[in-house]
């Protein structure tokens, strides 16, 4: 292997004209950079220079190797400063989980459109599931952060922080009586006690799920389910097919549906969505897992 020192050496030489002059331009002295370029010769078997009474010139093989030698220290130089972006987590990989719900905010979206602007060097893999798939995929180093509906305690291994809180919304179908004027105030979970209710899986949702059936515990009442969901965009579409009702967070109502109406829930109901940005605990070390979380911080104070 030929060490980049001996091929700047020989550039420099090249592009002096003189081994005198580049000696001064490297900041050592003339023997030992006649020796470095006999090693190199020597190494190669042929000669590179050509000596002159006043300076060297190249060979027809140290033109082929200046031009060479110019590319990879190019190359080397490129490298280095690879590295450096990578340290300061501005070039690599970052993996992102998010579910369905969350990446219907508004937040979200934009704060991967910003991410992209700023660091466009590190590419980004983005995968969609249910919190608890997500959560088990940052533990298990498949993900680097994930965007979820739920904070777990069983799971020392994650770090998880709040990022925002929105309200739910109660979607009907299209000509149900609860969405028929004067339809104007919020709704109570006791207006909804008798109707059939569409609920989303609890492995799919696990925060959502216990919280709209805590929330009717302390109504004190029970949901009449009859219908489960993978998902919570497939519970919009029983909803609109008039299979039933179901509560959403607030950022379902940007997707819509055909056949659906939405409604808001009175205050008193204790009902939200929080949205929590998971990951390892010791993930600390990463640059480009610190920036991304830093720049969610910062988004959230200019909303």
């Amino acid at each position: 292997m030929i060490e980049l020192k001996r091929l700047n050496a020989f550039v420099t030489v090249v592009e002096a004209g003189s081994i005198t002059r580049a000696a001064e331009l490297l900041f050592i002295q003339q023997p030992p950079l006649t020796r470095l370029l006999q090693g190199l010769e020597q190494e190669f078997g042929i000669p590179l220079l050509q000596r002159l009474p006043r300076g060297v010139i190249p060979t027809e093989a140290g033109e082929v190797l200046l031009q060479e030698a110019r590319a990879v220290l190019a190359r080397a130089a490129q490298l280095n400063a690879a590295m450096h972006r990578a340290a300061q987590g501005e070039q690599g990989r970052i993996r992102i989980g998010f579910t369905s719900s969350a990446a219907l905010h508004t937040f979200v979206p934009a704060l991967l459109r910003r991410y992209r602007e700023i660091y466009p060097a590190v590419s980004t893999q983005l995968e969609e599931s249910g919190s608890g798939e997500l959560l088990a995929a940052v533990v298990a180093g498949e993900l680097d952060v994930a965007f979820v509906r739920m904070r777990v305690k069983d799971m020392p291994e994650l770090e998880m922080e709040k990022v925002l809180e929105e309200p739910m919304w109660v979607a009907v179908p299209a000509g149900h009586k609860l969405a028929s004027p004067p339809a104007s105030q919020p709704l109570r979970l006791e207006d909804l006690s008798n109707e059939p209710f569409v609920l989303y899986r609890r492995r799919a949702g696990q925060g959502l799920y216990d919280a709209i059936l805590g929330a009717y515990v302390r109504a004190g009442f029970s949901p009449h389910i009859v219908q489960e969901a993978p998902r919570l965009t497939s519970c919009l579409s029983l909803v609109g097919a008039g299979l039933g009702i179901s509560i959403v967070p607030e950022s379902m109502t940007r997707l819509g549906g055909d056949g659906v109406v939405f409604l808001p829930l009175d205050a008193t109901t204790q009902l939200s969505a929080p949205l929590y940005l998971a990951r390892r605990e010791d993930s600390h070390s990463s640059a480009i897992i610190n920036t991304f979380c830093d720049l969610v911080k910062s988004q959230l104070t200019v909303r």
